[in-house]
This record gives structure tokens, sequence and C-alpha cells, in this order.
């Protein structure tokens, strides 16, 4: 049975988590402060294994949220599961921070039926990182850096409802008035939710190669951010 170190620091707060392979959460902690990420990340992780009555060495993969997001949470992040997978020889799990999110809504959402997820976060001025998904977290628009204006998601929302989620949702939601769009201010972008998505990597065996992984900044589309 795998035990799973979860670490999510692309957002605003840091937090770890820690699931077996049933997908059982074994434990959860998080920073509540915004952008502490390298003061208290290792600290929150030997809180959770001491917590759970878990060893370092029991660990079995290391999962972090890959991007995008925060650039320097992102580098923190990835230090502290690369360091982590090179000291105990396991592997390292990444996971979009963007289906995370869409995720984590599915996961604490009902009768979503034919429905969309839309996982926005906030980048610079009017600019997000999004994509689209539907109720089974198969993505039908890729991640890209989009500039929101009132036409953005216009096609997708004249066929369809969608939800809007994420640090970007609110200032993407004022642009856009369309009866089938809706938006939530919770926080799904968490460690919390990170379970099922790694265990299903686990099982298929989707792991990154530790000495050339590198988080998904989207930082190549920043100058030719399209309009979706």
């Amino acid at each position: 049975m795998a035990t799973i170190l979860c670490i999510e620091t692309s957002g605003t707060v840091c937090s770890v988590a820690l699931f077996d392979e049933p997908k059982t959460c074994l434990g959860f902690l998080k920073e509540d402060a915004s952008f502490k990420h390298a003061a208290v990340a290792t600290v929150l992780i030997e809180k959770l294994l001491k917590t759970c009555n878990i060893t370092i060495n029991e660990l079995d993969a290391i999962a972090l949220s890959s991007g995008p997001g925060s650039y320097t949470g992102l580098r923190i992040g990835t230090s502290v599961a690369k360091g982590l997978c090179y000291a105990l020889h396991i592997p390292l799990i990444s996971i979009s921070s963007l289906e995370l999110l869409a995720s984590g809504f599915i996961e604490s959402s009902n009768n979503l039926d034919d429905q969309l997820v839309c996982p926005a976060i906030d980048a610079r001025r009017m600019e997000i990182f999004t994509a689209i998904y539907t109720s089974d977290l198969s993505c039908i628009v890729e991640p890209a850096p989009v500039i929101v204006t009132s036409d953005t998601f216009k096609d997708v929302l004249s066929e369809k409802s969608m939800h809007l989620i994420g640090s970007g949702a609110e200032k993407t939601v004022k642009e856009i008035n369309h009866p089938n769009l809706a938006w939530h201010d919770d926080d799904y972008l968490s460690a919390r939710y990170m379970g099922s998505l790694a265990i299903k990597k686990w099982e298929k065996e989707t792991f990154e190669d530790t000495a050339y992984f590198e988080p998904d900044y989207l930082k190549a589309f920043y100058t030719t951010a399209k309009k979706i």
C-alpha cells in the first residue's frame, strides 16, 4: 500500500497532505498566512508526518502541484520535493495546478452532469492561466494564458453552463456577463484534493524525471496570450 506526500505551493497558501493507495487522506496541514512557503513548507511536512505517526522513510512517492501559479512558490515546492525524492530514492509525481483546482471542485460538488469546470489562476492585469474540464475531468481546452475580455468563453458559454473557480475567477466574472457562467470563491487549490490524482498516477507509474523536472510556468505564452 503506497503512502504519498502531497505538496501544494503554487498558490498563496502552502499546504501538505498524506494519502494512502485507497485514496484515504491520512492527514492535512496548511499555513494560512500568504506566501510563507519558504518558511513553512518543511515545517509543515515534519509536523504532518509526526501527527500521522509515519516516518519519512515510509513514504513511497512525493506529489507536487506543478503549476502554473506563483513563480516563487513553485520553485520552493519543487526544491523541497526534489530533495526528498533524491534523499529517499522515491519517485516524483507532478499534478497540474489547474487540474487540481478542477478536481477539487468536482470532488466537492454534486449533480454537475453536463456542466463544465473552468479553473482560473490570476496572472497579471487582466490575464489568467486557465483550462476547461468536463465533469469527469476530461480536459477539452488545454491550459494556456488568456487575456480576459467580455467575449472570453463566448462560444463555450453559448452551448453549456460553466463553473469558474480559482484566484482569477472574480476578476474574470466581472468582465463576462453571461447566465451560463457561475463563479465560486472556495479554495480548491489545496493538497487536500491531490490524493485521487496522485494515486492515479502512482498506479500508472506516471513519474517525472526528478533530475530534469521543472514547474509549468506557462511563461512562453506571456507576450502572446490568446483569446478563447
